[in-house]
C-alpha cells in the first residue's frame, strides 16, 4: 500500500530540522525528503544530506520541466521538492517526512490530499529571536528579516491539521511521533494494510 506523507512547517529558528532529525533516528520506517535549493550551504551542511544545492539556472530548468511537486522562493532563495523521488517513495510504501514552508505545504496538500500537515511554533517571539542569534550564522539585518518573515509565516498556522509548540525539545519530539503514528492508524491505511480484520463486517450473522 502507498506510504504516508507528513509535511512539517515552521518559521526559521523554531526547531523543525532538529525535531525531524531526532524522529528519524527513532523511527527507521520514515524517509526524509531532501529538497533542492539555490542557497549557499551553511557550515557543516553536505550536499545531498541537508539539501541538494544547485545553481539558480539549474533550479529554474528543473522547475520549468515540471520536476518539482512544489517550489517556492524564500528569503531570496529557491526551494523545491523532487516529484519523481517523492512519488516513487510513497508508491513503494515508504512513509516520507518533508520539511517545507507554508507555501510548499499548501501545494503538497493539493497534489497529495491524503498527506498530513504539521506546523511547529516557537514558545514566543523572544525565544525565536534568541535561537536565531545563538546560531551565530546570520547578520543583524538577516535576523530582523527572518523575524518579520516568521510573523507572516505563523499567520498561516490555521491551515495545518496539527500544531506543535516547541518549548521543550523532548516533549515536541514525542508529540511529532504521536502525529506520525496517528497518521498510520487512519482507517484508510489500516483497511488496506489489514483487510482480513475488516472482512467479517461484510458477513451476515
Amino acid at each position: 500500500m502507498p506510504g504516508t506523507l507528513i509535511t512539517v512547517t515552521a518559521p526559521s529558528g523554531a526547531g523543525k530540522t532538529t525535531l525531524v532529525r531526532e524522529l528519524l533516528l527513532r523511527d527507521p520506517n520514515l524517509r526524509l525528503s531532501v529538497s533542492y535549493t539555490t542557497r549557499t550551504p551553511r557550515k557543516g551542511e553536505e550536499n545531498g544530506r541537508e539539501y541538494h544545492f544547485v545553481e539558480t539556472e539549474r533550479f529554474l530548468e528543473m522547475r520549468d520541466a515540471n520536476q518539482f511537486v512544489e517550489w517556492a522562493e524564500v528569503h531570496g532563495n529557491y526551494y523545491g521538492t523532487s516529484r519523481a523521488w517523492l512519488t516513487g517513495q510513497i508508491n513503494e510504501g515508504h512513509d516520507v517526512m518533508l520539511e517545507i514552508d507554508w507555501q510548499g505545504a499548501r501545494q503538497v496538500r493539493e497534489t497529495f490530499p491524503g498527506s498530513v500537515s504539521v506546523f511547529v511554533l516557537p514558545p514566543s517571539l523572544n525565544e525565536l529571536e534568541s535561537r536565531l542569534r545563538n546560531r551565530g550564522t546570520d547578520s543583524e539585518e538577516t535576523i530582523e528579516q527572518r523575524l518579520q518573515a516568521a510573523l507572516g509565516e505563523m499567520r498561516h498556522v490555521q491551515e495545518f491539521a496539527y500544531v506543535i509548540i516547541n518549548g521543550r525539545l523532548h516533549v515536541a519530539i514525542d508529540e511529532l511521533a504521536v502525529v506520525v503514528q496517528a497518521a498510520r492508524l487512519r482507517y484508510t491505511n489500516q483497511h488496506k494494510r489489514y483487510p482480513q480484520y475488516f472482512s467479517f463486517l461484510a458477513q451476515d450473522y
